[in-house]
């Protein structure tokens, strides 16, 4: 694995963590020279699309919150 994979996951911005998960299924599909690294790059890939959809429910969580306070602010 490079440096980049190194870093921590839970610091990753989305499209940071999107565009490693990317990388890491491409690499996946290639094939791996050995068993441990295919399985440390699904391991990797795992975390990376856990952290994806944190992001995600994030969003949805801020979007649900701005359209409940705009609809609070018609009803007034």
């Amino acid at each position: 694995m490079t440096a980049q994979n190194d870093s921590s996951i839970e610091t990753l911005s989305f499209e940071a963590a999107r565009d490693e998960l990317v990388k890491v299924v491409a690499e996946l599909e290639q094939g791996s020279p050995t068993l441990e690294h295919s399985l440390a790059l699904w391991e990797r890939g795992e975390a990376l699309a856990a952290r994806c959809e944190e992001w995600l429910l994030g969003a949805k969580r801020r979007l649900d919150a701005a359209r409940a306070a705009a609809s609070d602010e018609d009803d007034s």
